[in-house]
């Protein structure tokens, strides 16, 4: 079987790739990747197949866009995720997601949920294909609030599919064959996909489909609850283990790879928690030197550290709320305090408040003094510690790359069956047919 992976170029949505990856190839399989290839490059495996798609024609570099996005929250953040970075990058991969599915020849298309290039190109190609989500938000209603901020996603989603001239009726962010979910039920909750991610049992983008019929509350069995899915990374370089303190609680504090220049307010009010709570605990800081400022000997500081790797040594985590570093966590049955800064961490670190597994708080406006008490809490309550072994232990049932490789191993052009790129009105059962207007590259 010969897998394509696409995917944005974002860290977060690369790891899990990675370790599936490994499993496929563990059992004999072929993967490649295919993104916007400057930034994928340093993350994958030595060796790994990469078709380019996206590099240039996505507008703004990525630098400048950060710099842009990094000071904005709430629904301006979103709507310049969705305006400025995923459907321009969707168009921008289109050309080398083509190239790369008629050069590799896949049997399987997985593509993230913010890669929407996949699942055009896999639907033209008559391919079947998974959806890799990397994040829960998706699976929260997260505009039950906002509806009208759903329905304009929804909107732009449609557009895109008519300029592509894709058919209607069917979101990009679902595959109808397989969605890959790297989390548990133990953690998002159970009350079902959200279809269009507007409100319970709305339709999907365009019109009536399978979306439009899931009942609330369940889980269609292609939905595969697979949880975290751990691989190798590259090296983050040396870290002072002997600096680590056995006679002190030690709790890692990082803001993710995105945000960590968006703390210049927030390490002080870290800073001033680590001296209240000195005496019990040590913390260990991920976080640039020049936003850190000026840490306590009492602290580890590094701007980088191999995280996957530190997880064992720890008994708590203060972060972001980003759905890989909640779920790495989570998966060492660590308790967490999160700070949501955008997009979908609010509703990550609504997540992990409700099942009892952590404290949330203020990211903006964040206070030492809430924070000191916010890390006593995760630390002294052992309510909070139950709660994150038991997601780890749904974590550990869930299968993880091993479960994913499974389900994949299945998805084959007979197996996916009528969902495979059926044109409007096509009975089931009928081949997969390309649309009259559907475009290529």
């Amino acid at each position: 079987m010969r897998v394509l992976f696409v995917v944005p170029p974002l860290v977060g949505h690369v790891n899990p790739t990675l370790a599936v990856a490994a499993e496929l190839t563990a059992r004999g399989h072929h993967v490649a990747w295919t993104g916007p290839a400057a930034a994928l490059s340093p993350l994958l495996p030595a060796g790994a197949v990469l078709y380019p798609a996206g590099d240039a024609g996505a507008g703004e570099g990525t630098d400048a866009l950060h710099g842009r996005w990094r000071g904005m929250r709430g629904i301006a953040a979103l709507r310049f995720l969705w305006a400025e970075v995923l459907l321009p990058l969707a168009r921008a991969m289109l050309p080398g997601v083509h190239a790369a599915v008629e050069d590799f020849a896949p049997d399987v298309v997985v593509a993230d949920q913010q890669a929407l290039a996949g699942p055009l190109v896999a639907r033209r190609h008559g391919l079947p294909w998974a959806t890799s989500a990397t994040t829960s938000a998706e699976f929260a209603r997260p505009f039950d609030g906002v509806p009208k901020v759903g329905e304009w996603v929804a909107q732009r989603i449609a557009a895109l599919l008519a300029e592509c001239g894709a058919p209607s009726g069917w979101d990009p962010r679902f595959s109808p064959h397989l969605v890959l979910v790297f989390s548990t039920p133990a953690l998002i909750g159970d009350g079902g996909p959200a279809g269009d991610g507007a409100r319970p049992g709305a339709p999907a983008v365009g019109g009536t489909g399978p979306a439009a019929r899931l009942v609330v509350g369940r889980y269609p069995p292609h939905y595969a609850f697979v949880g975290p899915a751990f691989g190798a990374r590259p090296s983050a370089g040396e870290f002072p283990w002997h600096r680590l303190d056995p006679g002190r609680a030690r709790v890692l504090v990082s803001l993710g790879t995105l945000n960590r220049e968006a703390g210049a307010r927030f390490y002080p009010a870290v800073l001033r928690a680590a001296d209240a709570l000195a005496d019990r605990a040590q913390l260990i800081l991920a976080a640039p030197r020049e936003f850190a400022g000026a840490v306590p000997r009492h602290m580890v500081h590094q701007e980088y550290v191999p995280q996957l790797a530190l997880l064992p040594h720890l008994d708590a985590v203060l972060c972001h709320g980003g759905h890989n570093t909640v779920c790495e966590a989570l998966a060492h049955g660590l308790p967490l305090v999160v700070a949501p800064v955008r997009d979908d961490q609010p509703i990550v670190a609504g997540q992990v408040a409700g099942a009892g597994a952590g404290v949330r708080v203020r990211f903006g406006r964040a206070r030492a003094d809430e924070l000191r008490q916010a890390l006593a809490a995760v630390l002294d309550d052992p309510a909070h510690r139950r709660a994150a072994r038991r997601i780890q232990a749904s974590f550990a049932e869930a299968g993880g790359a091993r479960t994913a490789a499974d389900r994949l191993e299945k998805l084959t052009p007979v197996a996916a069956g009528p969902g495979i790129a059926p044109g409007p009105g096509t009975p089931p059962g009928t081949a997969p047919t390309e649309t009259e207007t559907e475009k290529g590259p």
